[in-house]
């Protein structure tokens, strides 16, 4: 089996308090004198804390447009990727020559030469190592991501593969936008990195094994999250009806991947789950009967960064795998949801 040998976080390098981001939203979004309790309510229904964001918070205003924005992605995702990838390896035990994958996924910037072309130099990776740059998953893509590389090593079995996601949220954010979704989006979303190392079956690794994967499509939701994309960037697209879709179609969606494997949700003994906001987090809890603290790691997450979009995920593994190890043999799921819209389930053994 394919198994998980590292997960290395990193986060940008300013970090700030949610009142002092929801003051900086205040002013680049409301009209002087406006009434700004809704924002207010908004971000504190968050539950976050603190957030970490790419530039310092006076910085954005300088942003005049899509292009200003997306050189900051380039030139912040280059270093912050680094940092995810070489402390994944180094945590594994690996050098950037034994990587033969390495796959990159954002939903927040572009750029060609990817980002993870531009790390092959930096970081010492062979010039012969596959890249698969991912664009358009979002918040599930941590999740699909190490479907992905679980499928690339089941033919590649003597192969080392990394993930790598970076996530600069604060680069897309529309000043002088009053809009619902964008007041919550820039109460919950933060910037951060993280990188995933996993191994084929014939190399020697610790760590968790991935059992199976699963993704799945909803018809009719692809309203209700994604990216318009406009002259200033990415406008968030996201609908209130997010939890709604969680609770019609999760718990059928996990009790049939289980069951395909002889287990059923008393035998998960993990539950990694993406930090998508709180009320898709307390749809979850409900729609699956989760016993309490199942999601302790991921509200923990949610209020010490934020959303990290596809990095979140791995970093509630991350932690998973440091402060609280499942028994030997027992197994966890990890899911994430995201554009689509979609889920995507990763069944993993301890």
């Amino acid at each position: 089996m394919t198994r998980i040998a590292a997960v290395h976080g990193a986060l940008a390098p300013h970090q700030h308090s949610q009142h002092d981001l929801t003051d900086t939203v205040a002013r680049s979004c409301l009209p002087a004198g406006a009434d700004r309790r809704v924002l207010d309510r908004l971000h504190r229904g968050a539950r976050v804390t603190t957030r970490h964001t790419a530039l310092p918070l006076d910085r954005y205003g300088a942003l005049e447009d899509f292009g200003a924005a997306n050189d900051v992605f380039i030139e912040t995702a280059v270093p912050l990727g680094a940092e995810a990838v070489a402390g994944a390896l180094d945590a594994a035990g690996f050098s950037p020559r034994d990587v033969d994958l390495l796959m990159f996924t954002s939903v927040t910037g572009i750029a060609a030469p990817s980002v993870d072309a531009r790390l092959v130099g930096r970081l010492g990776l062979r010039p012969d190592v596959k890249r698969v740059p991912v664009f358009g998953l979002g918040c599930v893509a941590g999740a699909a991501g190490i479907a992905r590389l679980h499928d690339y090593l089941l033919g590649h079995p003597d192969d080392i593969a990394v993930l790598l996601s970076v996530e600069l949220c604060s680069l897309t954010f529309q000043r002088d936008d009053p809009s619902t979704a964008n007041l919550v989006a820039s109460g919950l979303f933060g910037d951060g990195a993280a990188a995933v190392v996993a191994c084929g079956a014939r190399r020697r690794a610790t760590g968790p094994a991935v059992v199976s994967t699963r993704s799945h499509l909803y018809p009719g939701t692809e309203h209700v999250m994604g990216w318009d994309i406009t002259g200033s960037g990415f406008r968030i697209v996201l609908d209130a009806s997010v939890p709604d879709v969680v609770r019609k179609n999760l718990a059928e969606d996990v009790d049939g991947f289980l069951a395909g494997h002889g287990l059923g949700r008393e035998d998960i003994t993990a539950w990694v789950c993406h930090p998508g906001g709180p009320k898709v987090l307390e749809a979850i809890e409900e729609v699956l009967a989760l016993p309490p603290g199942a999601l302790d790691l991921t509200w923990r997450s949610l209020a010490a960064v934020g959303n990290l979009s596809s990095s979140s995920v791995l970093h509630v593994l991350r932690d998973t795998l440091a402060q609280r190890p499942p028994p030997a043999g027992t197994a966890g799921l990890l899911l994430a949801m995201g554009p689509g819209f979609c889920s995507e389930l990763v069944l993993l053994r301890w």
